[in-house]
């Protein structure tokens, strides 16, 4: 009984509890960048997911033959591994959203949010748990970069996944799909979530 409670929190926390990036504030940097569309957001979230779940389970698996002075090069090489297979996959069967998220798929290798967790859980937790920690955060990361880059898209462009969704003679305030506007999204999103949280 505990161990089924133990492994629901494990999963739920990463939806509110250490909610990325709203709650654990990292992986700023593809959440900012990313977003423009909520496609573009969705295959972020999905593919960071996979790399998550699976680097945990292998860090967690081996984690006891891991000598300490090179467990953070260890944790990397493993990461990276399925990365590249991500990578791989995203070309040969999701092109165009591969082709749109760019350098940052690659870049997931030293995204904080992954490392944090093979760290932080993978390294001191059983499979089962890292495995239900790395599959939650990744949910909570994609609905959170589905939430932001759904906004902006909306906001920026009054389309949502192709569609117009405003109204006629809808003026798109162009600057949410650039910099600036994920700033502003961000910003106002973490000033609300803390707001709730503090509740």
């Amino acid at each position: 009984m505990a161990t089924s409670k133990t492994l629901t929190h494990e999963f739920f926390k990463g939806f509110w509890e250490v909610l990325p990036p709203f709650r654990l504030v990292l992986g700023l940097c593809p959440t900012l960048a990313v977003t423009t569309m909520a496609e573009n957001g969705i295959g972020m979230g999905l593919a960071t997911t996979f790399v998550l779940v699976f680097s945990n389970i292998i860090i967690a698996s081996i984690k006891s033959i891991i000598p300490k002075k090179v467990r953070i090069a260890s944790y990397i090489m493993v990461i990276a591994t399925f990365v590249v297979i991500v990578e791989l996959m995203m070309k040969a069967y999701f092109y165009s959203i591969s082709e749109k998220l760019g350098i940052f798929i690659p870049l997931i290798v030293v995204n904080c949010i992954i490392l944090g967790r093979a760290e932080a859980f993978a390294s001191k937790n059983p499979i089962y748990l890292s495995a239900a920690d790395g599959l939650g955060i990744g949910l909570g990361y994609t609905m959170s970069l589905f939430l932001i880059s759904s906004i902006r898209e909306i906001l920026g462009t009054g389309m949502f996944f192709g569609m117009s969704v405003m109204w006629d003679g809808f003026e798109p305030f162009s600057f949410m799909v650039k910099a600036p506007g994920a700033f502003i999204c961000l910003g106002i999103l973490l000033a609300t979530i803390n707001r709730i949280a503090n509740k």
